[in-house]
């Protein structure tokens, strides 16, 4: 999008440099990430940045409205309501596919979550990439003018509110066992905040306790949340000393319900020529005859999990809770990232944080996604080069 820098790129462009940043990342901590890192960052040209930031501060206008917590009681109603909820969501995360529509360039909202993102290992991946790129350090992936130290309060304020990092947890389903563990690894090298699996921790009272290394009881003041409940449900072997549901003394560093309130359930209800038409499956007046434009997906899965692409009419007759559902019209992804042997497909994610004190969230950084695949996704992109995850990067 920004021909000087992608001409650049690819210039210095090398399979042993390539090599080099892979094993920086792998040298941190002796772990080669299991997701795929891609070659490239996507150079975000003015024109398109300025549509991330209009599209995105559209869905936050819909969030922030006075009755938003009236219009998703809904999606709580449909899942396990967590007690003590904040007034607003600590972590956003807005996803647009970078899309082509009457011959422009056009970001479209894909999906919206009210939960963290890799917060910790995108700050970390854009030093990566300059130290192999020197020409890289003229262009920055924060996008609301802040310095990268600013970025780093901000995330260590939105994770740890001022409370002692022993008292602080980040929370997982067996945390070595998941894709992002490298984000997980420099949130606790960035802010010493402790790995803590659902099955570690202890109640007593309303008090949460886990034990460290040294084997000392520590209590938990505040939870750094990364559990997927869609995930939780599944793991019927985890033993829990706890509940969700329990009326517990602790504070959220992204409060469980915000996952269900802003997500896909609301993407029904926003309109504009950033969005997509999307249709709850419950109010689908009829089956659309033109079902290869769409997609079938869950409202509250993770990382593509239960999206139907090639959807048919019985996939939709076939769905008992109709609302819990979605029908999206496809889109269509525009190949714009000029790798060395074609064009690449992009999703770049806009990653806030919604300040205790601010009115809003503010729009900090970013996370894209690099496809040549049917969709963005790993399984969509198996074998192949210039996809999986890196970072759009702007012109100071």
């Amino acid at each position: 999008m920004i021909d000087k820098y992608r001409k650049l790129f690819n210039q210095q462009f090398s399979a042993q440099k390539y090599a080099a940043f892979q094993q920086d990342i792998a040298d941190d901590f002796d772990y080669v990430p299991t997701f795929r890192i891609a070659e490239s960052p996507f150079f975000i040209s003015e024109e398109l940045k300025k549509q991330l930031i209009e599209g995105s501060e559209q869905v936050i206008a819909f969030i922030t409205q006075p009755n938003f917590k009236e219009q998703t009681e809904r999606a709580l109603a449909l899942n396990t309501r967590v007690p003590n909820e904040d007034e607003h969501t600590t972590f956003l995360a807005i996803d647009f596919g970078i899309c082509e529509e009457e011959g422009k360039v056009i970001p479209k909202l894909i999906e919206v979550q009210g939960f963290p993102s890799l917060f910790n290992f995108q700050q970390v991946l854009f030093g990566k990439f300059k130290k192999q790129y020197p020409f890289l350090a003229d262009l920055t992936p924060y996008i609301s003018g802040i310095s990268e130290s600013e970025y780093a309060r901000i995330i260590e304020e939105a994770i740890c509110n001022g409370h002692a990092k022993e008292n602080v947890i980040l929370l997982e389903i067996e945390p070595e066992k998941q894709n992002t563990k490298i984000d997980f690894y420099y949130c606790r090298r960035e802010l010493g905040v402790p790995i803590v699996c659902v099955t570690e921790l202890v109640k007593k009272g309303k008090q949460l306790f886990y034990t460290d290394v040294s084997g000392r009881e520590i209590l938990v003041k505040r939870i750094y949340n990364r559990v997927i409940f869609d995930e939780l449900e599944l793991r019927k072997d985890l033993k829990l000393n706890f509940s969700f549901s329990d009326e517990l003394d602790v504070e959220w560093a992204g409060h469980p319900n915000w996952f269900f309130r802003i997500s896909k359930y609301i993407l029904p209800m926003l309109k504009g020529p950033y969005f997509i038409e999307t249709t709850l499956l419950s109010e689908l007046n009829e089956i659309p005859s033109d079902l290869e434009n769409y997609v079938l997906k869950p409202l509250f899965s993770f990382s593509g999990s239960g999206v139907i692409f090639h959807v048919t009419k019985e996939d939709i007759e076939a769905v008992q809770e109709k609302d819990l559902y979605i029908l999206q019209k496809k889109v269509n992804y525009i190949p714009i990232l000029q790798a060395p042997d074609g064009k690449v497909k992009v999703e770049v994610r806009v990653l806030c944080v919604w300040q205790k004190d601010a009115a809003a969230p503010t729009l900090l950084c970013n996370l894209v996604r690099l496809s040549r695949g049917e969709m963005i996704g790993v399984k969509f992109n198996k074998d192949k080069d210039w996809v999986g995850g890196s970072l759009g990067l702007f012109e100071k």
